[in-house]
């Protein structure tokens, strides 16, 4: 569904994903697309971007999937009754039920995330905790999967969430060869934090590399040298890097520093470590090498970072908290 100011790429990011799988499989059981609105036929999103939809009673049989979007009308979109009561009742016959970035407060004012798990754009989670104390807030993911809802954080995340319905709904070969097409260089998963570093890397085809990833990623506080890694790839290093690089899209060492980096943040939003506690188990040789490699990487020191995006509140600390913030049928 979408209304009045709904943000344009919490709709069209999504709906690319479902479109794109369609054209990509001829025969595949596709996904059939229909916008609903209070607000229509013709409704303008916040971009100024003017689409066509119908009234909200041609969704009135079975659905799939809701998709419920965020955007800069959403305060005003809140308190139509009309809006929200038909998002209860199409909850209620929808296999799941989606939302993107301030969705999440749509769903939640029709009583649909109650008792459950969510996420919201980062700036907006202590709002949506505030307002809607039955929902258990989730701050760090990139989406949230509770039974058949599941709620993703900011716009651009709305596709990942596609693609992991899509990978739902036909497989995980399938999703990818959809985002290769998309050129997103990483299909993330949902339990990637909201503020990972690792944006431009993609976990490669080639079965040895992948396996180096995987272990890369679970050994992350060891020295981790290139030998090593090499090694447990079965290759000679020389062939080991040229190919990491070539499937992964940057350096074996490039790679390493940003999973550190990428679990740092993590841990410097989520705990109260000490900046060289969070070195260690992260695998930073010093904490002078951490701090020089976070500033390079973060542009941040990290006790900027844990100021601005800290999700727990030591003692003493306040942790600043920003403003608040369709329907696709398969």
């Amino acid at each position: 569904m979408t209304y009045s100011g709904a943000q344009a790429l919490d709709i069209t990011g999504p709906v690319e994903v479902f479109d794109t799988a369609n054209r990509l499989r001829a025969g595949l059981d596709g996904y059939r697309i229909e916008f609903v609105s209070a607000d229509g036929p013709r409704v303008r999103t916040s971009a100024g971007l003017v689409m066509e939809a119908e009234a909200l009673a041609t969704g009135e049989g079975p659905i799939d999937t809701l998709l419920v979007p965020g955007g800069w009308g959403l305060y005003e979109t809140l308190a139509d009754r009309e809006l929200v009561d038909w998002i209860a009742r199409a909850a209620g016959r929808s296999r799941r039920v989606v939302s993107v970035c301030g969705g999440a407060f749509l769903l939640a004012e029709a009583g649909v995330l109650d008792g459950r798990r969510a996420t919201t754009h980062w700036a907006y989670c202590d709002e949506l905790a505030r307002r809607y104390p039955g929902v258990a807030v989730d701050r760090g993911p990139i989406f949230v999967w509770d039974g058949n809802v599941a709620t993703s954080a900011g716009v651009s995340t709305g596709i990942d969430l596609a693609l992991a319905l899509v990978e739902a709904d036909h497989g995980a070969s399938f999703a990818l060869e959809v985002a290769r097409f998309l050129v997103l260089f990483l299909k993330r998963n949902g339990g990637q934090s909201q503020f990972s570093a690792v944006l431009d890397a993609q976990l490669a085809d080639r079965p040895p590399i992948r396996a180096a990833q995987e272990w890369i990623q679970e050994n992350l506080a060891a020295p981790l040298p290139v030998p090593e890694v090499a090694r447990r790839a079965n290759m000679s290093v020389r062939n080991f890097a040229r190919v990491f690089r070539r499937e992964v899209g940057v350096s074996p060492g490039q790679y390493i520093e940003r999973l550190r980096i990428a679990q740092a943040r993590h841990l410097l939003e989520s705990t109260e470590l000490t900046v060289g506690q969070v070195a260690r188990r992260c695998g930073f040789a010093s904490a002078e090498t951490f701090l020089r490699s976070f500033g390079r990487l973060v542009d941040l020191t990290p006790q900027e970072y844990r100021r601005r995006f800290q999700t727990v509140e030591p003692a003493g600390l306040v942790v600043a908290a920003g403003p608040a913030e369709r329907s696709t049928t398969p």
